[in-house]
């Protein structure tokens, strides 16, 4: 039989469903599980994500919070048939280093997209380069952040940003509110590229660097972000619920 290990967010109703699968299944610890099922919403798998990326075991997360993009639907019965019927989905995180006006270096993963964001009452104004070319001299907003394929549906999206097809090898940047230039909503790069961003006048209009809305840099000078290939995340759909269709139904709806 199957070894599972369970994990559920804090929510009272995933809490309730780690007891009932774990009675049914047994419990098992990560490191000797042949699957990880996450319980909760998609903040949770993202949670889960991160904590086990040390491990090469698929995660399969199953809906017991809100949004559940990246989650199946719950049900206790049938588990191990659906685990060994689940279609993989394999996904790369970004790498993030954030450099402060006092020269410290924070690196940080993130899964769905690197975002900074004005941490003041001024627009921020950034500086972006693309493989050590600069870009754009000056983008005036209220932030901008580059997404993966696979988070280009979350912050991306709402920041009226691309939806990217899994598979395509390319990073969404898209910038927040933009002021300056007007209306300019981003860029699609190869996810081979590494893009630059430095904050302007830092002091006056402070910045706030994010991956995965997990790790939080004040006061950041410079942010560089590229693909981390070295990583990679296997994520478990039901057959036809797949990352794919769910990208594309989620332009149709």
């Amino acid at each position: 039989m199957a070894k599972i290990s369970f994990t559920a967010s804090r929510a009272h109703v995933a809490q309730g469903a780690l007891v009932e699968l774990e009675r049914r299944y047994g419990r098992c610890d990560a490191v000797e599980a042949d699957f990880i099922v996450a319980l909760g919403g998609d903040g949770f798998m993202l949670h889960t994500l991160h904590d086990t990326q040390h491990l090469d075991t698929p995660v399969y997360g199953m809906n017991r919070g809100t949004v559940g993009f990246l989650m199946n639907a719950y049900a206790a019965e049938g588990l191990i048939e659906r685990l060994e019927a689940a279609e993989e989905e394999v996904i790369t995180p970004l790498a993030m280093r954030a450099i402060t006006a006092d020269g410290a270096k924070h690196d940080a993963l993130a899964i769905n997209e690197v975002s900074l964001l004005r941490a003041g009452p001024q627009v921020a104004k950034l500086r972006i380069s693309v493989d050590g070319r600069v870009r754009m001299e000056e983008l005036v907003a209220d932030g901008a952040l580059v997404s993966t394929p696979a988070g280009s549906t979350a912050y991306n999206y709402s920041a009226h940003g691309p939806i990217v097809p899994v598979g395509s090898e390319v990073l969404a940047l898209t910038a927040m509110s933009a002021f300056r230039p007007r209306r300019w909503r981003g860029a699609l790069l190869p996810s081979t590229a590494e893009v630059r961003f430095d904050v302007l006048q830092p002091d006056k209009r402070p910045v706030m660097a994010e991956a995965d809305s997990r790790s939080s840099v004040r006061n950041a000078v410079t942010v560089i972000i590229r693909s981390e290939p070295r990583l990679r995340h296997r994520i478990l759909f039901d057959p036809g619920h797949g990352l794919e269709e769910r990208l594309i139904r989620e332009q149709f709806v």
